[in-house]
């Protein structure tokens, strides 16, 4: 079976890869996906959960971070991206968790389940290494 056949055959694969980035931000709130060049420079395209759902407490949900995946993979594919590196972030930093929200893993199964090829995926959640005191006092917030 030579290498046309196998490609007119619906091979996943079409020709060349084309990478691009795709930046997930899941927090407790909210969950972006935006996807990039692979500089990282230009956007090319984004979705969030406030884009697909009406109430406020869904926006972070898994079928949130589903639909909004999807929005950003189909627009990826329309400019020509078809493999991606995957970016997972959290809030960390400062004072935020450094564990990511319900939709990273939602979101990363429908990129991959848009037909986009998966490279690397990597937790890109700053860490504060030394910084100012938390909040809470002594003896911590007492409920």
């Amino acid at each position: 079976m030579g290498r046309e056949q196998f490609y007119q055959r619906g091979s996943r694969e079409s020709g060349p890869l084309k990478w691009g980035i795709a930046h997930i931000y899941a927090s407790y709130n909210n969950t972006i996906i935006h996807i990039t060049d692979i500089t990282g420079s230009e956007t090319i395209s984004k979705g969030s959960g406030g884009m697909v759902v009406k109430a406020h407490r869904l926006e972070s949900s898994p079928g949130a971070a589903m639909s909004a995946a999807k929005i950003a993979a189909e627009n990826a594919k329309e400019k020509g991206i078809n493999a991606i590196h995957i970016r997972v972030r959290a809030q960390g930093g400062h004072n935020g968790p450094t564990s990511v929200g319900p939709g990273a893993q939602a979101a990363i199964r429908a990129l991959a389940r848009m037909g986009l090829r998966i490279g690397n995926i990597e937790d890109v959640t700053p860490i504060s290494h030394d910084t100012c005191r938390k909040k809470g006092g002594k003896r911590g917030r007492r409920v």
